[in-house]
């Protein structure tokens, strides 16, 4: 099995505090697709923004990260229990979920055995939902400039499992008979500095001041707050959700 790649934890409190918060439509989706409400399990849970979200629907949730340190910033809370544990080794029994979740996480697991692990913890016609997001869509400038810094100034310092977020999961291996799903979007309203940190708060950032020493965001920002005007002024920043969601029990081809 491959070693855990660890992308997030120099940069724990900063992930905690810049990322979007998931709707709740999705939540409520999700557990109307569930056979009962009894343990969702949110893997690769880092803060544990999704987990939170789940107790409102499930008696219990079950978070795990294999980051110390983002559960370490993960916020406490009625019927979570949180757990640093891999993805591909969990210690819970048999047949006892009812929803499995994996918010913008799947894409660096080891896929074979996290999806026998699915298979094993999995309550028969149990569910896996697997999401991720792009870059957002804010206005046409703004956005230009946000394409820049993601596909060419940054091009050489994304992880290589990252092509699946760029595929928007089209491409993610996923061997579950899949549910049809809605479109779900989310959104948010940010100034430019909370933007900034959301940019700053990317391994890619990090490895790219590493790499060459000064921070990449220098490079796009006096386009970026030309673009923006009052760095105080909030903005509607919007992302589609790329979903995907399989009945345990009933794998694709069989």
């Amino acid at each position: 099995m491959a070693s855990f790649e660890d992308h997030f934890s120099e940069q724990a409190g900063e992930y905690a505090a810049y990322r979007p918060g998931y709707p709740d439509a999705l939540f409520a989706y999700l557990a109307s697709l569930a056979p009962q409400r009894e343990l969702a399990w949110d893997v690769g849970t880092g803060s544990g923004q999704a987990a939170r979200s789940l107790r409102r629907y499930f008696r219990r949730v079950y978070a795990t990260d294999a980051s110390a340190e983002q559960i370490a910033r993960s916020l406490p809370g009625e019927q979570v229990e949180f757990r640093v544990e891999r993805a591909e080794d969990v210690g819970l029994p048999d047949s006892s979920v009812d929803l499995i979740t994996a918010a913008t996480a799947v894409h660096w697991f080891d896929l074979e055995p996290f999806y026998r692990v699915v298979r094993r913890v999995g309550k028969p016609g149990g569910v896996l939902a697997v999401w991720t997001y792009h870059l957002p869509d804010i206005e046409p400038t703004v956005n230009d400039i946000l394409l820049h810094y993601y596909a060419e100034i940054l091009k050489d310092c994304w992880p290589e499992r990252f092509h699946y977020v760029d595929e928007r999961y089209q491409t993610l291996p996923f061997p579950f008979d899949e549910i049809q799903r809605p479109l779900i979007r989310m959104h948010t309203d940010w100034n430019l500095d909370q933007v900034a940190g959301f940019l700053d708060s990317w391994s890619s950032t990090r490895r790219y001041l590493k790499v060459h020493g000064r921070h990449p965001l220098s490079l796009v920002w006096e386009a970026l707050s030309q673009a923006w005007g009052d760095p105080k002024k909030p903005r509607t920043l919007r992302w589609p959700l790329f979903l995907r969601v399989g009945r345990i029990g009933s794998e694709a081809g069989e």
